[in-house]
Order: structure tokens, then C-alpha cells, then sequence
């Protein structure tokens, strides 16, 4: 877990002082009170690309995104990649240990859904984090998703990755009175911590995570990313949090509400989730 993702998650109204969380994250305290340093629009121009390289080909590491990057004739290096990847949460989707860490007190919940069949709606949602690019920064997105019929229950955009943007998304999902049995997110630190765990368990639901570097456990949420950002993200010059707002706002109720799915037999997303059949077609 990348050093600016553990100060974000530092917050002055916890229980616990700034010194504790700082030493239960292992950062140092001056740098929550040190103005954070502004994202140069050089390095901002390389993450949209990295991003964007990282949604086509999510098998890249550092080393191999620097030779995909000089490939198109960036000059760049392996040192300034793993930086930039490192402020994106961007890991290569290989198997590798120490991978989207909890943070050091947090509890890591086992994966509830291998060789589990779903095929019902409320069975299991999942929840994941994914970066977006802006014109002079960025933000970050949470959404959670109904697995079987791929309806997105809520999302929240947020300019840092503290936990509160999270538990917004998870309380809007839950508003309806309906919880599933099963909510399954990474390892990160924003679905490992108490506050988060404690509010799934609280529904009434179970806890689980991904295994250590199995991108594939969480597989039907980064479907999403992928055609939220080849759709709608990359097709935009989003200038603030407003705009991306509105252009991820009015793709998410194209996806739910009109876009057929095929694993869904042509049906939309919400019409799955209300278990809603194709209407009849009439001759001509």
C-alpha cells in the first residue's frame, strides 16, 4: 500500500490520536500537516496514458510499462513509472506476494466464493476502488455491485482514499433494506479496516476478500472499470470532480438501465437485478 493512500486514511476526527494512527500506519506525522505536493502536468499527461495502458493490458508491471512507454516514444524511467503507479494503486495483475496490503491493525477476512455458484441477485456484492483521470489531477472511484446480475447499487467519487467515501457508497447500496449474504472486496485498506467491516457485518452480511494478488476473485468489478474508462472516461477531457461526475453519472445509468448484457442473455443490468424478462418481439 502506497505511502499517500496510508496518509489519506489518517483522519483527525478518529478516537485514536494523529500520532497513533501515524505509528499503526507507519507514516510520520509531520507529513499529515505538510501540504501535500501538487501533481506535475507532465506526470499527470503520463498517468492518463499509464492508466489507459494499464485497462489494456493489466498484465504490466513497471518494467514493462517503461518499454511500452518509450515504445510510443516517451522518455521516461522505471523510477518515475513505479512512483506514478504506486499514487495510481496500479499492480500488475501477475501473482506476486505483499500485494494491496491491510493496513498493519487491520483484520484480513478469508475468500467466501471459490467454487460458489451465483446465480440470484443479493447473493454477493462486490466493491472495489479504481483511479480516474482529470485534466490537472485526479479522483478516486468506489462501486458496489450486485455479482449475479452486474447492477451497480451506488458509487461515490473522492479525491483521496479515506475510508469515508467508501462507506457512503456501501450506506446508499443499503438503503433499499435489501443487504446480500455476501460482500467481497480486495485487501485494501479502506475495505480491511473496522469501520468498513464492522458496517457489512452490521447488514447483516459476510465478509470476504481476494486472495493475495488474484485480481480474477474480484474479476466482474473490473470488467466495469475497463468499459466505464474505454466508454466514457478516456472519450472525455473531464476538468474537475463536476464534470467527471456528470460523465460517470450518465454512463452508470446507461449501463444499468439500457446497455444489453450478454452474460446476462441481452438483458440490462436492472432488468436482471428485478428479474424482469427480454420483452416479447412482434413481427413486423
Amino acid at each position: 500500500m502506497s505511502r499517500e493512500r496510508r496518509l489519506g486514511m489518517v483522519s483527525r476526527d478518529d478516537p485514536l490520536s494523529v500520532a497513533r494512527q501515524c505509528k499503526l500506519l507507519g507514516v510520520c506525522r509531520r507529513a499529515v500537516y505538510r501540504p501535500a505536493k501538487s501533481v506535475r502536468e507532465c506526470d499527470l499527461a503520463l498517468m492518463r496514458r499509464m492508466d489507459e495502458l494499464h485497462t489494456d493490458r493489466p498484465i504490466y508491471g513497471s518494467r514493462q510499462m517503461v518499454a511500452a512507454l518509450q515504445l510510443e516514444g516517451v522518455r521516461t524511467g522505471r523510477k518515475r513509472v513505479r512512483r506514478l503507479m504506486r499514487i495510481m494503486e496500479l499492480v500488475a495483475v501477475a501473482p506476486k506476494p505483499a500485494t494491496s496490503l491491510a493496513a498493519p491493525s487491520h483484520a484480513v477476512f478469508p475468500y467466501l466464493l471459490r467454487g460458489m455458484a451465483i446465480t440470484e441477485p443479493n447473493l454477493v456484492w462486490c466493491a472495489d476502488i479504481t483511479y480516474i483521470p482529470m485534466r490537472g489531477g485526479f479522483m478516486y472511484l468506489v462501486a458496489v455491485m450486485d455479482w449475479a446480475t452486474r447492477f451497480v447499487l451506488s458509487w461515490r467519487l473522492s479525491n483521496c482514499m479515506d475510508v469515508r467515501f467508501c462507506l457512503d457508497a456501501l450506506d446508499e447500496a443499503l438503503h433499499g433494506g435489501v443487504a446480500p449474504r455476501i460482500l467481497n472486496t480486495d485487501q485494501g485498506a479502506q475495505f480491511t479496516g473496522a469501520g468498513f467491516t464492522d458496517a457489512v457485518q452490521a447488514a447483516g452480511a459476510r465478509v470476504s476478500m481476494d486472495g493475495m494478488g488474484r485480481w480474477r476473485d474480484n474479476v466482474v468489478i473490473e470488467r466495469l472499470w475497463r468499459s466505464l474508462k474505454c466508454e466514457a472516461v478516456y472519450l472525455h477531457d473531464l476538468s474537475d470532480g463536476l464534470a467527471a461526475h456528470k460523465v460517470i453519472g450518465a454512463w452508470m445509468r446507461f449501463y444499468n438501465e439500457e446497455r444489453p448484457h450478454s452474460a446476462l442473455g441481452g438483458r440490462t443490468p436492472r432488468m436482471a437485478y428485478e428479474g424482469r424478462p427480454l420483452p416479447l418481439v412482434r413481427a413486423a
